[in-house]
């Protein structure tokens, strides 16, 4: 049976190294009701007329008035704030995750693609998926242990809880809502297996031997040759159920688990530490294209013909290996962000490059056990409609992974710049070139220096970022003017940066004065049903910097139908990317924006260069 899932707020964690300075985080503050309203205005004028600006600040004054309801949601929020080690944890898990009803491919879910290994065939495929194991349960063990180190961000130590449901967990669907299983470590009969997929077909892999060690990597090489021997044929693809709508895939997991048989094997892979994706060779491209197909493949699986059905997109973790040194991994969001998951895949890759000496084979090594599936015709009808769907959703994905070359995160620096905040004014600079108006802007900060903390919104796009954009399409401004308007762009991103990260960012404060009315029986007021709400929550711009110390980049998809999801590794002298956007949108086009962001980028480097060179 799975253990019940605790809420998050009422979580207990032990006193470890991992957790050492857990209790003494903060809790993440209410902001200021009147802050919250005067930031709000400054961040939707450039995206709002005259007339619709005017409105919406006359809305926000009622709404703010002393004894006026926005006033008593504040009370009522702060009162919950009191109560709780996290306001917004739980609320935010439901709202962003468990109750959003669209496919989790595609639109909720990254692919990251990790750098790209030296083997082209099945063996060495096989060689690599086992040290893959081992690096993963290396980190397992130390997460295990609790003797992760504490992260820091700007010398304040972190939350480290994401950490704890990373692994051996998994989200499960409902016809109207789902909900999340774990199984840690200090619980009774903590999981010891892996799942592997090959052609379709689910195997349950222990990956520790009798007295609790883990398999070698020979050990492990052995297990997934047996695996790849039993299945050699593909098989009905059970797994791109997964890739549904909620509520249809709900549906179908209630038919599915009512058989004893099927009911065992999803068991044995919710219960599983983590899935490894065995892929079918892909498509051949040129090395400027690799890496986008590599994207699509980790993003999707590339549709029903090639690996989307060999996935269980509901895990929290899936490592994907394909025979041709290809390689990355697929993450369900709702337990955690990008930043932890990086954390690991640069120790496995540390640890792969290490080429760690061969332990002794461990005791009490079990053969792999085929999860069977008893599928009715029923069922497989479903899985042909979800085949349907999928391949539709797969031909809609415009996606476009790159390297920037020109140069790296230390120029910025050189400029004394934030290499983050560059960037994002960059990708403002890169869509009103191609789009020649502002847009709608989300990068995630994380609020990790509190507990529980998970994101908050960097509203990227701002008066002047706007201000920028448009100077630099103006042939009478000055190199001068341009660079020292790039400047305040980049301050001023920067200033919403820091009050992002230290919980006195717009969003979630809205977001929560509007649940706390629906939780207590008020209507929704005005002001948080204004347009300039909606509008600048349509983020057709959705961006995430993911650092990884290896050359890995994560890819995502939009988050609005006629939006672009952008996301970004900033190395030293490099810029890794990946841009996607829908075909359906006659409006969007991944490669004209990375041929504008390119653009962006190198213009923005040479005003700097010019205006120092025109002040000496």
């Amino acid at each position: 049976m799975a253990r019940k899932v605790i809420p998050v707020s009422n979580l207990k964690l032990p006193q470890t190294r991992m957790f050492a300075v857990q209790h003494l985080l903060p809790r993440l503050p209410v902001p200021s009701l009147q802050q919250t309203l005067d930031n709000f205005l400054l961040t939707v004028k450039p995206l709002l007329t005259e007339e619709e600006y005017l409105n919406t600040q006359k809305l926000a004054e009622e709404f703010g008035r002393s004894r006026a309801t926005g006033q008593k949601l504040q009370e009522l929020l702060q009162e919950r704030a009191q109560k709780l080690d996290s306001w917004l944890a739980d609320w935010w898990l439901h709202a962003a995750y468990l109750d959003f009803r669209s496919p989790v491919v595609v639109h909720s879910s990254p692919g990251i693609v990790f750098p790209v290994q030296d083997y082209h065939d099945e063996q060495g495929q096989l060689r690599f998926a086992a040290r893959l194991i081992c690096g993963a349960l290396d980190f397992k063990q130390m997460i295990d242990s609790e003797m992760l180190e504490v992260d820091m961000l700007g010398g304040q130590p972190l939350c480290m809880t994401q950490y704890y449901k990373i692994l051996s967990s998994c989200r499960i669907p409902g016809v109207k809502d789902d909900k999340i299983v774990c199984y840690p470590p200090d619980k009774p009969n903590p999981p010891k297996h892996i799942v592997v997929a090959h052609n379709n077909h689910f195997f349950a892999l222990d990956v520790y031997g009798s007295n609790g060690k883990p398999l070698s990597i020979d050990q492990l090489h052995k297990q997934l040759l047996r695996i790849m021997e039993h299945s050699e044929h593909p098989t009905p693809r059970v797994g791109i159920l997964t890739t549904g709508h909620r509520n249809d895939w709900g549906r179908v997991y209630k038919k599915l688990a009512k058989d004893k048989t099927n009911k065992a094997s999803l068991d044995e892979i919710q219960r599983s530490i983590f899935i490894l994706c065995l892929d079918k060779p892909l498509e051949h491209g040129t090395p400027d294209t690799r890496v986008s197909i590599v994207a699509n493949q980790v993003n999707h699986g590339g549709g029903s013909q090639w690996n989307s059905g060999n996935r269980w997109f509901d895990k929290t973790l899936q490592f994907i290996v394909g025979n041709d040194g290809s390689c990355g991994l697929n993450y369900e969001h709702s337990p955690a962000e990008g930043p932890p998951i990086a954390t690991l895949i640069d120790h496995c890759m540390d640890y792969i490059k290490k080429h760690p000496k061969e332990k002794s084979p461990v005791p009490g090594m079990t053969e792999p056990r085929k999860l069977k599936f008893s599928l009715s015709e029923d069922l497989l009808q479903d899985i042909d409609k979800a085949s349907d769907r999928m391949d539709e959703l797969v031909e809609d994905v415009d996606m476009m992974a790159f390297y920037f070359s020109e140069f790296g995160k230390e120029f910025a620096k050189s400029q004394k710049l934030s290499p983050d905040a560059f960037i994002q004014i960059a990708i403002q600079l890169a869509y009103y070139g191609v789009h020649k108006e502002p847009c709608a802007t989300y990068e995630s900060a994380s609020t990790r220096r509190f507990q529980l903390g998970r994101t908050e919104t960097i509203r990227s796009c701002s008066i002047a970022s706007h201000e920028f954009a448009k100077a630099m399409h103006d042939e009478t401004k000055s190199s001068r003017e341009k660079a020292d308007l790039l400047r305040k762009a980049v301050l001023a991103h920067r200033q919403y940066t820091n009050d992002a990260i230290n919980g006195q960012g717009v969003d979630r404060h809205l977001l929560g004065l509007k649940l706390t009315a629906v939780e207590n029986g008020m209507n929704v007021p005005e002001f948080l049903m204004d347009t300039a709400v909606t509008t600048s929550t349509h983020f057709k711009l959705s961006t995430s910097q993911v650092s990884a110390k290896c050359e890995a980049v994560l890819c995502f998809g939009p988050v609005v139908p006629d939006g672009y999801g952008i996301c970004y590794n900033p190395q030293a002298t490099q810029i890794i990317f990946a841009i996607s956007a829908f075909n359906s949108s006659p409006e969007t086009d991944a490669k004209t924006l990375a041929d504008s962001l390119r653009k962006s980028l190198t213009d923005m480097r040479d005003i700097l260069l010019q205006s120092s060179q025109a002040k000496l």
